[in-house]
């Protein structure tokens, strides 16, 4: 069994696009639109094609999450039709993704004596306490 169950796939000729509508079994709450984009382009052997995730919604009580993605064969027509909010968006994501493969797991190191200072403030109510 697979974790993509297809809903729709219609073909939309007016817009020159398809429109996949996909669950997620198992995947609520834990699927990334860049991610899904990229199931759905290894399912549909769509490489070479934009693949945009427009829609990902989950159901209360359910690890299903129903995504609606829109397939171009031409990168133009997609920036003529789709807001260029989204593309920033996924390039956003694509850079923080490889960005967090590519650094490496930075050490924890104690605080210096000098950074575990307390406020003055606290000082000084110390200090008055003393009195």
């Amino acid at each position: 069994m697979s974790i993509i169950e297809t809903v729709s796939d219609v073909s939309n000729p007016f817009l020159s696009r398809r429109e996949i509508t996909c669950n997620f079994a198992g995947l609520g709450g834990k699927l990334k639109k860049i991610e899904a984009a990229d199931m759905i382009t290894k399912e549909f052997k769509l490489d070479g094609k934009i693949v945009i995730p427009v829609k990902m919604k989950t159901f209360a009580g359910k690890p299903v999450v129903t995504g609606t993605f829109y397939v171009y064969e031409d990168e133009k027509i997609a920036k003529q039709q789709v807001s260029p909010v989204i593309f920033e968006r996924l390039d956003k994501g694509k850079k923080k993704d490889s960005a967090v493969e590519e650094k490496p797991q930075e050490q924890k190191t104690e605080a210096t004596p000098a950074e575990k200072t307390e406020p003055k403030e606290v000082k000084a109510e110390q200090e008055e306490k003393k009195e």
